[in-house]
């Protein structure tokens, strides 16, 4: 493939694709280089489906990963709340 492919391409790509198979396509289903440039774009394989529309989101990963930030964002506000005062102790 000599033409550079944008992320539009790539996600039309994999729509035309499943239009074509009549399911969702597996990686398989394309060659190397556009296997390579599509997870450039879009990351793995799912996410890249999701991208696409041709997958539906995975309801559960999204929740888990909000979970994490939030409980990163209260550890990080624990930790700069017993620092202050230990400062303040100084």
């Amino acid at each position: 493939m000599n033409t550079r492919l944008t992320r539009e391409d790539c996600a039309l790509m994999i729509q035309q694709k499943a239009k074509e198979l009549g399911r969702i396509p597996k990686k398989s289903d394309f060659s190397d280089e556009e296997v390579s440039t599509i997870k450039s774009f879009f990351g793995p394989w799912p996410r890249a489906l999701e991208a696409a529309k041709v997958k539906e989101p995975d309801l559960m990963r999204i929740e888990k990963k909000r979970q994490k930030r939030i409980r990163a964002r209260n550890n990080r506000i624990r930790y700069r709340k017993e620092h202050e005062t230990e400062k303040e102790r100084d």
